[in-house]
């Protein structure tokens, strides 16, 4: 019974995590209006850099720390880190006449977002794969569907409570929610067992086979942002569409993300991990491709290539983690937190890099998305790269 409720408390805390992860990007009509925040493009897209830069130091210093400190500790300052950042976010709205200030507060929430992610989403991950050993691709794909499902459902929230006129309600409920986890989590012991990781040694700390998974999620996260940092914008400034159509192709990423997420983990014996891998970065660059060349101003067509590039993206991460966690034995406790920071170095250039490619170097949007799938292609040559040691499917 004990154990049962560690692992609903880890999985609720995924879903949690991805409706707060979002909450940022979901707003985005409301930090680039100019009757709220009123942030240009650069400032919007740079107000992600240190949520990126915090995520991965709290990554690697988690994979550290965690040693020291233990899973559970290192997962409730995430907690911790999260309720913060909501709390800066809610706080921030009353300073929105001083621009300088409010944008200043942005970035303090960011930060403590990016700290929080850091922290949080390494431990869940390992703590998934430690309650069951015997199917860790399964249970990774569980928690990652988890919080894919909380990212899908932070642009319908947003949506919500804009249509209400109070789109600070977000944050609001995912601060109680995070107490409650917070609560929750106190507890329970949620801890691994130590002795299922292999002692790594200075020598080992970082093998080669670990970097090429490191390139691969960094390439991933860029793929990631491109849909959920920046498909708003792309609705509403390129095809001409309302706040809430452009909430919905976001949310419908997003929800892609999670259906496919599950769909692999429930094919996995018709469908391989393996051939996963290899399909859905092919996937990712038709969906780029699609975006691109969609016709200005038809937006309900527009919805179409985020729903797809969801369902590309969805089993992606999640996959390089486990198989990661499997191969990299040396390293196994370390996978996941040196993943996610890789993962977040990719988020953080296309959170920011699009900004200053559209004002600097005159690029569109459309351009921008084109070379994003020479990207996903690249993505996908690394794929069998990254699933060469895995055995062929039967």
């Amino acid at each position: 019974m004990a154990r049962r409720r560690e692992i609903i408390t880890v999985y609720a805390a995924g879903l949690v995590q991805g409706v707060g992860l979002v909450t940022f990007p979901a707003a985005s009509e409301v930090f680039t209006s100019p009757a709220q925040y009123a942030l240009t493009n650069t400032e919007y897209g740079a107000m992600f850099v240190p949520q990126a830069i915090m995520a991965i130091v709290a990554s690697l210093l988690g994979a550290g720390l965690r040693s020291r400190l233990g899973t559970k500790r290192i997962y409730l300052l995430g907690l911790l880190a999260n309720l913060l950042a909501m709390t800066l976010l809610v706080a921030s709205r009353f300073a929105v006449p001083e621009h300088s200030v409010a944008y200043a507060i942005l970035l303090v929430a960011t930060s403590f977002m990016g700290v929080g992610f850091g922290f949080t989403v390494p431990a869940l991950n390992t703590l998934a794969a430690a309650f069951f050993p015997e199917k860790v691709h399964e249970a990774v794909m569980r928690l990652n569907a988890l919080l894919g499902m909380g990212t899908a459902l932070a642009p319908v929230f947003v949506a919500l409570f804009v249509g209400l006129g109070i789109w600070w309600g977000l944050p609001v409920l995912v601060g109680l929610l995070l107490l409650g986890l917070l609560a929750l989590s106190a507890n329970e012991s949620l801890n691994e067992d130590e002795s299922s990781h292999p002692i790594r040694t200075q020598k080992d700390r970082f093998p080669m086979r670990f970097w090429i998974f490191a390139n691969f999620v960094l390439l991933y996260g860029v793929c990631e942002t491109m849909n959920g940092n920046w498909a708003s914008l792309y609705m509403t400034k390129h095809l001409g569409a309302r706040a809430a159509m452009a909430s919905l192709a976001l949310s419908i990423f997003w929800s892609l993300v999670t259906a496919g997420r599950i769909l692999f983990a429930a094919l996995e014996k018709w469908f391989p991990p393996r051939l996963v891998c290899r399909t859905l970065p092919f996937v990712v660059a038709a969906a780029f491709l699609v975006t691109a060349w969609t016709p200005r101003g038809n937006a309900l067509l527009g919805v179409l290539p985020f729903a797809l590039a969801g369902l590309g993206c969805s089993a992606l991460l999640p996959l390089a983690i486990s198989f990661g966690q499997k191969e990299l034995t040396t390293m196994t406790a370390s996978v996941a937190g040196g993943l996610i920071a890789f993962y977040q170095m990719g988020y953080g250039i296309a959170a920011f890099g699009v900004g200053p490619l559209q004002s600097s170097a005159g690029l569109g949007l459309s351009a921008i998305y084109v070379g994003a799938a020479v990207i996903a292609l690249v993505m996908e040559f690394l794929s069998f790269v990254v699933t060469r040691k895995l055995a062929a499917p039967v």
